[in-house]
């Protein structure tokens, strides 16, 4: 087993207890080895330090017993942010409507880089607009993706943000 897989495994219970979700656990070898826990809330609002430094305290204690990494490493704990990397299946389906970027394992129709709109998914196969083409990636072939920040997802991110700032005021001002 994969040791990223292994620790996510490990941790996730721990992070959803926390109301969390593991988003990409990642570990980078070479002269200081990172090892990087990408999370975030699962209630939709925004990751703050404090919710990355009560994540890297649950996350050390864990693996300071399992101890699945033998020399030492650095931790890392961030949210995925706006060009958030697509890791699962149903994160093509979720932010359909997005411009992302898809890098292959192997060479497609004489690619491997394809960028354009994520149009969702059909039996295991991303669909993207790419300049009015339609093209079909088979999910097992993608390496990574990510979403591309654009105008329109930086306002659309705006907007979430003072919708729930706007619930967030309404509740307290309902609680006093």
């Amino acid at each position: 087993m994969d040791a990223t897989v292994k620790i996510e495994a490990m941790i996730s219970p721990t992070l959803e207890d926390m109301g969390f979700d593991v988003v990409r656990v990642r570990f980078e070898g070479g002269k200081k080895p990172m090892l990087q826990i990408m999370a975030e809330p699962k209630d939709g609002k925004e990751m703050t330090v404090q919710h990355c430094a009560d994540i890297s305290r649950a996350v050390s204690a864990i693996l300071d017993v399992e101890d699945p990494i033998p020399d030492a490493y650095e931790l890392q704990v961030s949210s995925p942010g706006m060009d958030r990397p697509l890791v699962r299946i149903g994160d093509f389906e979720v932010y359909a409507g997005n411009v992302v970027k898809i890098e292959l394992k192997m060479l497609m129709e004489g690619r491997k880089r394809f960028r354009g709109r994520l149009l969702g998914v059909v039996d295991q196969t991303i669909n993207l607009d790419m300049e009015g083409q339609n093209v079909a990636l088979p999910f097992d072939q993608i390496a990574e993706a990510k979403i591309i920040i654009t105008d329109e997802l930086i306002a659309e991110t705006m907007r979430k943000q003072a919708a729930l700032s706007e619930t967030e005021e309404k509740d307290v001002s309902q609680n006093a």
